[in-house]
């Protein structure tokens, strides 16, 4: 039966994911990246006759990972064929990858918005190599082939035509590499995420392109509207649309005509002899289930609900694993309202000023933690606080014995305040005048005459309340 469209645009999406092992997926080679070419390979990444597939057991726990985690039926057993086509990127002129059974159907994922896409597909296959060109694509004298990336361990995950923009494809990515990385099998610095586009418009009938080998969720964004708007100029321009398949260029913001589009029965699939059928058993099953954490939609709604925080915030926090645990950790200590303000805002805008991530910095959950205590005792002002966070990024220390020794902590002597106020008062009779007159900038500028001569050691609100009545 033939799926009926309503949406002006449909989108759907093949993304490959390369699993984070050592070993590729069918021999023993090193999947570590080098700049030197055809480095890690051997008889069977290289297709030699006679060579043998032996499978890597970590690569389809990995697999069954992420396949728990879009919520997907597992099958029983994994089988393996071989999807015959002649390119220079595959020596052995096939690809061994899933086609029959793959190892997980009928999943989802929510995005941003609460949509739920669903995902008809998880399955296993080898990486093929990557072809260097000497500049672009179509201005490339030769092409030159390295099979390092030959063998690799991928996921394909295939989405239903769910997405009816490219903003919603862009979400669903960021999603995705956010399950990646709370299951552990997926290393951002490392590792290749790439996204083949089934993109189509309503004037055409929804005639399908794919767009090839877009890599990052913001360049999936730009490709598809691009290519959204290249079908719907096409249309009004008289031109037929086709089954096709492009190439984006990032550099040029374009798509590329390649050739026109396979369909599946074009590659001959057949079962794979070389390669046993592996049972996914139920205890297997479970071993793996044991080894996987909370994730990111399990922990916003304990946020929310266990924390009493704000859903952006929970949303926030929990969309990167280290941050989430450790706002977990520091909430049991502090209030985790304060909590969830200063780490969601304070320390992802200095790990992201500082271009730090989380494996980056030495600062610890206990260090926090003394921070904020501080903070909510108002033994330190917010100011102080921000830049003791911005040190952070370099260094592990304690706050509170920087705070004794720096001279930090806040002037709560009142006589003492009182003092510097009617000094600042006595040397600013215009700005006195003004706060007089109601002018709310001269009452802000008499506070920070006195913030600066307390080193930012006294509380606003206190000065505030202390300057008003002393001019009353």
């Amino acid at each position: 039966m033939t799926q009926k469209f309503t949406s002006d645009i449909i989108i759907g999406l093949e993304i490959h994911v390369e699993l984070d092992t050592n070993s590729k997926l069918f021999c023993s080679c090193s999947t570590e990246n080098t700049e030197e070419p055809n480095k890690h390979t051997c008889q069977v990444c290289l297709g030699h006759p006679g060579s043998k597939p032996v499978l890597n057991k970590q690569a389809v726990e990995f697999a069954i990972r992420l396949c728990l985690a879009l919520n997907c039926r597992l099958n029983p057993k994994l089988i393996f064929s071989r999807k015959n086509y002649f390119y220079p990127d595959m020596a052995k002129n096939y690809q061994i990858t899933q086609y029959e059974i793959p190892l997980g159907t009928g999943g989802k994922l929510s995005i941003a918005n609460g949509k739920e896409i669903g995902i008809v597909r998880v399955h296993m296959e080898e990486d093929p190599a990557s072809l260097v060109h000497l500049g672009s694509m179509e201005t490339s004298p030769f092409v030159l082939v390295d099979y390092n990336r030959s063998g690799r361990p991928l996921c394909e995950v295939v989405t239903k035509p769910d997405m009816t923009g490219p903003d919603e494809a862009r979400d669903f990515m960021k999603k995705l590499i956010t399950v990646l990385n709370y299951i552990g099998i997926f290393d951002q610095n490392n590792c290749i995420i790439k996204a083949d586009a089934n993109v189509s418009i309503k004037e055409s009938g929804y005639v399908r392109s794919e767009v090839k080998n877009i890599t990052g969720f913001k360049e999936i964004e730009r490709a598809l509207r691009y290519e959204v708007e290249r079908q719907k100029r096409d249309f009004k321009e008289g031109k037929r649309l086709i089954l096709e398949t492009r190439a984006w260029d990032s550099d040029k913001g374009i798509t590329i005509r390649l050739r026109t589009k396979e369909t599946e029965e074009d590659y001959g699939y057949i079962l794979d002899p070389d390669l046993v059928v592996t049972e996914i058993t139920e205890k297997w099953v479970g071993e793996v289930k044991k080894e996987m954490p909370e994730l990111a939609q399990d922990k916003i709604q304990k946020f929310i609900s266990k924390y009493k925080i704000d859903r952006i915030d929970a949303e926030v926090i929990a969309a990167e694993r280290p941050l989430a645990e450790m706002f977990e950790e520091v909430a049991k200590k502090v209030n985790p309202q304060l909590a969830a303000r200063w780490m969601r805002i304070e320390l992802v805008r200095v790990m992201n000023y500082n271009e730090k991530t989380f494996d980056d910095i030495p600062v610890k959950s206990s260090h926090i933690i003394e921070l904020l205590e501080m903070v909510e005792k108002r033994e330190i002002t917010d100011n102080v606080a921000k830049k003791i966070m911005e040190r952070f990024m370099n260094e592990a220390f304690s706050p509170r014995a920087y705070a004794k020794e720096q001279g930090l902590k806040v002037v709560s002597d009142s006589s003492e305040l009182e003092k510097v106020c009617r000094d600042v008062i006595r040397e600013n009779p215009k700005a006195v005048e003004d706060v007089k007159a109601g002018n709310e900038k001269s009452l802000n500028f008499l506070i920070g005459q006195v913030m600066r001569r307390t080193k930012g050691q006294a509380s606003p609100k206190e000065l505030n309340e202390i300057i008003k009545k002393m001019i009353k």
